[in-house]
C-alpha cells in the first residue's frame, strides 16, 4: 500500500457518517477521495466543501456531493496537505494559491488534520518554501515596500494563461516572497498580516490540530493538544 493510501485509510477513522467534511488540495487529498468513494459503495454518506477546483472535480467524478462553502458554518473535521509542517504544528502552504479559503475551512473545523508523508515533517519549518500572501490590488506598491523592510524579496505571481498578474478567486493578487532566513514563523505571519492590504498568508500557525504521517512501515498520528 503506498504512503498516500496509508494516510487516507487512517483519515477515514475521523469521518462520521452523514457528516460534512472539508477537503483541501494535493495528492494526499485525492487519495482520500478515492478511499471515500470506495466506502460510499458500502453505505457511507458524506458531503464536502473545498477551496480547490481540482478537488471539486475529483469529487464530482466520484459522485461525492460538494456544497458551496458559504452555506456551511461548522465542520467536525477537515483534511489538507502542505509543503512542510514542523513539530510546532506550523505549516507552510501556498503553491495552489487557495490558502485563504483553506484557512477559512480550518477555522470552521473542530479538527484540521494534515495528511503528509514523512519527508514533509520537519523539526522546524525551513525558508526553502516560498511564503505567499494574498493582497488587494490597490495595496501592491505599499505591500511591496513593507515586505522588503521585513527582509523579503517579493515577486507578484503572473498568469500563464494571459498577460498580467494572476488573480485569485476573490479578485486579489498573489505575491510570492523569498527570505534568506526566517527565525520565527509565527512572528513573520503576524508581521505580514499587520500590513494594510494583506488579506492572508500561506503560513499556518494556529489551525492544525493533528498530523497523519505515513512512513514506509507505519502511520503515526501526532496530536497538537
Amino acid at each position: 500500500m503506498d504512503l498516500r493510501r496509508k494516510c487516507a485509510k487512517e483519515a477515514m477513522k475521523y469521518i462520521k457518517n452523514n457528516s460534512i467534511i472539508g477537503l483541501g488540495v494535493g495528492r494526499n487529498i485525492l487519495a482520500l477521495i478515492d478511499v471515500i468513494s470506495e466506502e460510499m459503495k458500502s453505505g457511507l454518506k458524506i458531503k464536502v466543501i473545498t477551496p480547490s477546483d481540482t478537488t471539486r472535480e475529483a469529487c464530482f467524478e466520484r459522485k461525492i456531493e460538494v456544497l458551496p462553502t458559504h452555506l456551511v458554518s461548522e465542520l467536525d473535521v477537515a483534511f489538507d496537505g502542505c509543503g512542510e509542517v514542523d513539530k510546532n504544528f506550523y505549516a507552510s502552504k501556498g503553491g495552489g494559491g487557495v490558502f485563504l479559503k483553506e484557512k477559512l475551512i480550518g477555522a470552521m473545523a473542530k479538527e484540521y488534520i494534515l495528511l503528509i508523508d514523512e519527508g514533509k515533517f520537519k523539526e522546524n519549518l525551513t525558508p526553502n518554501h516560498i511564503v505567499t500572501i494574498e493582497i488587494i490590488k490597490a495595496s501592491l506598491a505599499h505591500v511591496n515596500k513593507k515586505v522588503k523592510e521585513l527582509g523579503g524579496s517579493p515577486a507578484v505571481r503572473r498568469s500563464n494563461n494571459k498577460d498580467g498578474y494572476l488573480i485569485s478567486d476573490d479578485g486579489n493578487i498573489l505575491m510570492d516572497i523569498s527570505f534568506e532566513n526566517i527565525l520565527d514563523f509565527k512572528k513573520l505571519n503576524q508581521d505580514l498580516k499587520s500590513i494594510v492590504g494583506v488579506v492572508e498568508t500561506s503560513i499556518f500557525t494556529e489551525e492544525v490540530s493533528k498530523i497523519i504521517v505515513a512512513k514506509e512501515k507505519e502511520v503515526r498520528v501526532l496530536n497538537r493538544y
